[in-house]
């Protein structure tokens, strides 16, 4: 875990985090990557789970580039139909990013990844601007159900193995992942913003906004 951005924080344990990212490791499921990340987090008296933000970073045409991602080639970005991020934000310290599908530092500071994976939207085509839903990790947590139908072909057939864990799910529905992902501002939990207003908002305190 290089990166003197980590020292910032008083967290005893953080180091663990290396281990559960093992665990956490299902690059198809970025979203459960994270819930399990909240959970993980949520156990920690040292860290206050509202300093702990959910990114699902999509747009209309489910269509976003990102760079530095283990699944790239060379410097290309990879361009997903949407990817999930933790946000970890305290007053007066540098946030910090958790992205298991990235070959910067886990974590690394937002700074670093707004500049080396999410770059700019400015010389992009519209279709692959990116917009960020941003939830609070705890009603993430409460709420967030997913039956992993999307991870199905028509017949039935897995498109890629799942996780050996059990899919994550809530007595409300089997499944709600599309309300996350789908990036209309009035429907679904959370903020929806560009991402020039996600990095000039979160850059700083988000819980002073």
């Amino acid at each position: 875990m290089a990166g003197h951005s980590h020292g910032l924080y008083t967290c005893s344990s953080l180091g663990s985090v290396l281990v559960l990212a093992r665990f956490c490791s299902a690059s198809v499921c970025s979203e459960e990557n994270v819930w399990h990340l909240c959970s993980w987090f949520r156990s920690e008296a040292e860290v206050q789970l509202q300093e702990l933000y959910v990114l699902f970073i999509s747009n209309h045409h489910r269509t976003v580039p990102l760079w530095r991602q283990k699944s790239a080639r060379g410097d290309l970005p990879v361009v997903w139909d949407y990817h999930v991020v933790l946000l970890w934000s305290r007053p007066s310290l540098d946030p910090l990013i958790f992205d298991l599908d990235s070959v910067l530092d886990f974590p690394c500071s937002l700074q670093e990844y707004t500049t080396q994976a999410l770059r700019s939207d400015q010389d992009l085509n519209p279709q692959y601007h990116r917009l960020i839903r941003v939830i609070p990790a705890d009603l993430f947590l409460q709420k967030f159900s997913s039956d992993r139908s999307h991870m199905k072909k028509p017949d039935g057939t897995w498109t890629m193995p799942p996780p050996s864990y059990p899919p994550i799910q809530t007595q409300e529905t089997s499944t709600n992942l599309e309300l996350f992902i789908q990036m209309k501002q009035d429907q679904g939990l959370g903020q929806v913003h560009s991402l020039q207003n996600f990095i000039t908002r979160f850059s700083q305190d988000p819980n002073q906004s």
